[in-house]
């Protein structure tokens, strides 16, 4: 078997440039007109200009000294100041080196050996000569055309009146809106006329989780070691554990073993009231799966929220939300939400057999215990911003420290003025 040889070593042919510079004069025994001023631009001084190492002392006047003795009524109290306020009626004549000076940068004009040749005034569509090198020119009547139409259109808004009067007249009149003037038929969708509304609810805040902190995690990848199209019910009772090491925070992240252990966790939580202790519970295993690192966090999630929609009765007065002992009884009919804390983005945390945590768990044994008082505390404290109708007045009034609270009839409790408090006599 014959092989034939390449002439060439390389893939690709090695090509050595040698740029030769323009030559710095016309060629001889040609005669072509040429315009000596083009020697006086100032470009021909640009690689000297570069090349000049700039003195770094500098006088105390920047190179620009000022004297201010040529001015009388700097130092003179009744002096003639007509040098340094010129009267604007009787302007002096500005010197002819700086009359360019006076001119639009942004306009069409140029300036040749220090003349100022065509019009101050700039063009209202730009030039077609300013469109980039090798651009397809049946696109440059598009860019003059856009670039007219998307200019800012001012638009005189009318004043709004801010007055306590004016703010108390629109909230009324918003109530009226949505309550006697309300038609479930005459609603549109602002983007899709065809969509027409089917029910109403009220958007209420939900006092059942209230107190609670949600946030909301969203994996790269579906966590657990179970393929995408396999049901897998331990998901929604998993455990993410905060964790350190010495240059990293991410999060465990942990599972029951069996199907069996999630879904009989769920079952004990569901069996009794919220913050109600199951009897002769069993503590449920969850097992360590992997680590997740946090990709992106966002501290603040104005626009999502969790609505649950109920279709109970339809008072909303507050004596039947709550009953006897403060606890959230039949509730309206609509739609209840609770804000997110703090959204996060998950991924996959890469193995290191030689990265030190400070407290690693591989099983976690979960039971329910009842919450301490400092908890149900803290509870009561974030409940009563959805719950107690005077919570603002309470909030200004703890700022101030002019307002104290009394128990009135019933064991009721609501904050009074410190001049209001009966005194026993």
């Amino acid at each position: 078997m014959s092989f034939k040889k390449s002439k060439l070593d390389l893939l690709v042919r090695v090509r050595y440039a040698n740029p030769l510079p323009p030559p710095p004069c016309p060629p001889k025994l040609l005669d072509i007109p040429t315009n000596p001023m083009r020697y006086a631009q100032p470009e021909f001084l640009n690689s000297i200009a570069n090349n000049t190492p700039l003195p770094m002392i500098v006088d105390a006047e920047c190179g620009m000294p000022l004297d201010l003795g040529k001015w009388e009524s700097l130092w003179e109290e009744n002096a003639d100041d007509l040098a340094l306020n010129p009267d604007p009626h009787n302007l002096p004549k500005l010197d002819q080196k700086d009359e360019f000076l006076t001119y639009d940068s942004g306009s069409s004009s140029t300036y040749m050996n220090g003349n100022h040749t065509g019009s101050s005034t700039p063009s209202a569509v730009p030039a077609l000569g300013q469109v980039a090198w090798l651009r397809k020119t049946e696109y440059t009547s598009d860019r003059v055309q856009r670039s007219s139409t998307n200019e800012p259109k001012h638009v005189a808004l009318p004043p709004i009146e801010v007055s306590r009067e004016a703010q108390l007249r629109d909230i009324e009149a918003s109530f009226v809106e949505c309550n006697e003037n309300f038609s479930l038929e005459e609603l549109r969708h602002p983007n899709k006329p065809n969509v027409t509304a089917v029910e109403s609810y009220e958007i209420l805040p939900d006092s059942e989780i209230w107190a609670n902190q949600y946030d909301l995690f969203r994996f790269a990848e579906r966590p657990g070691e179970r393929a995408a199209d396999v049901e897998d019910p331990r998901l929604d009772c998993a455990i993410l554990r905060p964790m350190k090491s010495d240059h990293d925070s991410f999060l465990a992240f942990y599972l029951t073993e069996q199907d069996e252990g999630a879904l009989k966790f769920k079952e004990i939580r569901n069996s009794v009231e919220p913050y109600e202790i199951p009897e002769n519970e069993e503590p449920t295993v969850f097992k360590f799966v992997r680590d997740y690192e946090t990709v992106k966090v966002e501290q603040e999630v104005p626009n999502e929220f969790l609505l649950m929609f109920e279709d109970g009765g339809s008072t909303s007065t507050f004596d039947d939300l709550v009953n006897e002992d403060r606890k959230p009884a039949k509730r309206p009919r609509g739609a209840y939400y609770k804000n997110i804390e703090r959204k996060m983005l998950l991924k996959k945390k890469r193995a290191n057999a030689y990265e030190q945590y400070e407290d690693k768990w591989d099983v976690i044994k979960v039971t329910h215990v009842p919450m301490s008082q400092e908890e149900e505390d803290e509870r009561e404290e974030a409940l009563a911003e959805v719950m107690d109708p005077l919570f603002l007045m309470r909030g200004d009034a703890d700022a101030d420290g002019e307002v104290e609270v009394y128990e009135g009839l019933g064991g009721q409790t609501f904050p009074v003025p410190v001049d209001h408090i009966p005194v026993e006599t």
